[in-house]
């Protein structure tokens, strides 16, 4: 599902507008993530999970960077841009939000 709402992060002096977006709330879509996609897709997703975590993500199967933008409760508790094949990418602090905006 493609959300019309629009919100604006910055990172490292780039100020990155996210216009549209897919929400990942089931466990289907957030197992899949940028998993197996090509490389022409830039649609960010949205990861919602039910209970804060530090899990870790990771970047197997993803062909290109990302930015990965963690938050709880609507701040942002860590930023990282994750490059292909990193087996565990883990934040600073619980998050119950993550934002995956693949880069060119």
């Amino acid at each position: 599902m493609v959300n019309n709402k629009t919100f604006s992060v910055n990172f490292k002096g780039k100020k990155y507008l996210i216009k549209n977006y897919i929400v990942c709330d089931s466990i289907f879509s957030q197992a899949r993530g940028l998993m197996f996609r090509p490389r022409t897709f830039r649609t960010p997703l949205l990861f919602i999970f039910k209970k804060s975590s530090k899990q870790a993500i990771h970047s197997c199967f993803v062909d290109g960077d990302f930015l990965a933008i963690w938050m709880n409760n609507g701040k942002i508790v860590d930023k990282k841009i994750v490059k292909p094949w990193k087996f565990a990418v883990t934040p600073k602090e619980k998050f119950n939000l993550l934002l995956e905006i693949p880069l060119k």
